[in-house]
């Protein structure tokens, strides 16, 4: 009888320990070692060619052949702009989300999009019944999509190497669970072993794996973070489920930029792709009503437009209310102290309400100068002109600050029909301006006020 092993592993790095100890030596954090049963099989098997055990000698680098990086093109374009140009063979990618956001249906879509590529889909969490509705939703079924009810790796690996599938999908990497560890599944030891096993099979045969993780309640992915490490790629699956728009970044890519952004609409037989999302979140909007304001902002290396929408009334109690939907608070905050010190405008006794149009949520610093203007057109009851559009941040001193990519935010705008666009004085250097449009240049922000409420 094999002698029973235990050991304690980091909740937070995976970091393994004989003893338990209340500070982990590696990442620094308290309180997270727990106790797993582990029991490791002593030989390995390579999976490309089974019979080999020679060991590999280390190469001069001059001696490596490098060829051109060829990936495999699929049809969905916004998922492949993520990836940066489509799936390198034998890269790994993890999926993350929250529970319901649609990344089982996104990959499972994904699959049966591809006839020409065989496709292993393993699921650990769904019968194949509830795959099988699933997927008489979004397509048609084709011969080359193969659906696999198994949670063990070591099957996994059997039946992958039986029926030599062009991409594997793992649904979820944490209801799998390896038999060289005696721990449950979803623990520490279960996730990094079972990811491991299959990272090697994908490696050692050139297959692409796609795996999709759950997340825990503090939004990061559950299991030890040199999960993301082992991986090529981590995409997370952002939105929020009372909105139609789901958004796909990379935070991390070997195989390319982390700037690039997919975006998706939820509909009942799937997801489609939002081709040009700026005329969605733009194209219901009322002329005569005040306190809107169309900003162009950059979403990674992609230019959006997006209504911002304020409402300002004048405070009920003695303490003015502040909300922001989509927008950093403290920052709301910091503009609105910049109206009332260098432009004169008394709102510190009323409310302010700000909201992102379509559920996003916006971090550039270029939308500043579409809120503070959204922000003075509830409060005049003065509507702004539809057919202007700005892109500035706004400065602690009240200057109109130049934003980065002035040329593509520019050019989104003369595609949507926009006849005005307003920037920083700072940008009119090398700044390209496609016929249709004009563009305006002030460098205050009174300038500005003056010229869209005179």
């Amino acid at each position: 009888m094999a002698k029973i092993k235990k050991a304690f592993f980091c909740k937070n790095c995976g970091y393994e320990s004989p003893k338990w100890a209340g500070k982990c030596s590696s990442c620094g954090e308290w309180n997270t070692f727990t106790e797993e049963v582990v029991s490791r099989g002593n030989e390995k098997v390579n999976y490309a060619n089974p019979s080999s055990k020679v060991a590999k000698t280390p190469k001069n680098l001059s001696q490596v052949e490098v060829g051109g990086e060829t990936r495999i093109k699929i049809k969905n374009q916004e998922l492949t702009r993520v990836l940066g140009g489509g799936i390198v063979p034998g890269s790994a990618v993890l999926i993350g989300g929250e529970p319901g956001i649609g990344k089982s249906t996104l990959m499972l879509q994904v699959a049966l999009e591809e006839p020409n590529l065989k496709t292993l889909y393993v699921s650990g969490e769904e019968s194949e019944q509830q795959i099988k509705m699933r997927a008489e939703r979004i397509s048609t079924d084709h011969a080359n999509f193969l659906l696999l009810t198994e949670t063990n790796t070591q099957n996994i690996i059997q039946q992958a190497l039986q029926v030599k599938p062009n991409m594997v999908i793992v649904d979820s990497i944490q209801t799998l669970h390896s038999s060289l560890i005696d721990s449950s599944p979803g623990s520490i030891s279960q996730i990094r072993e079972s990811a491991g096993e299959i990272l090697r099979y994908g490696k050692e045969t050139n297959t692409p794996i796609f795996f999709i993780g759950h997340i825990t309640k503090e939004g990061v992915i559950a299991g030890p973070k040199i999960l993301e490490h082992m991986v090529d790629t981590v995409l997370q699956f952002e939105g929020d489920r009372n909105h139609i728009y789901r958004l796909l970044r990379a935070s991390k890519n070997r195989f390319g930029s982390t700037n690039e952004l997919g975006i998706f609409e939820m509909k009942g037989n799937g997801l489609r792709e939002v081709k040009n999302p700026s005329e969605i979140l733009i194209s219901n909007r009322n002329a005569e009503l005040s306190g809107s304001a169309i900003g162009a902002t950059m979403e990674g290396l992609r230019p959006l437009l997006i209504e911002t929408q304020a409402l300002v009334s004048t405070a009920a109690y003695g303490t003015p209310q502040r909300q922001a939907t989509g927008f950093d608070l403290r920052r709301l905050h910091m503009l609105l102290a910049v109206l009332e010190k260098r432009c004169g405008f008394r709102l510190a006794a009323k409310d302010v309400f700000l909201n992102m149009a379509g559920g996003l949520r916006i971090d550039d610093p270029a939308i500043d100068l579409a809120v503070v203007c959204s922000i003075l057109s509830s409060s005049e009851d003065i509507a702004i002109n539809p057919k202007i559009c700005l892109a500035a941040e706004i400065g602690l001193s009240g200057e109109v600050r130049p934003v980065t990519r002035a040329d593509q935010r520019v050019a989104e705008a003369q595609k949507l029909g926009f006849e005005q666009i307003i920037l920083s004085s700072y940008n009119k250097k090398g700044l390209n301006i496609p016929k249709g449009i004009e563009v305006i240049f002030f460098a205050k922000i009174n300038d500005v006020f003056r010229y869209l409420f005179a």
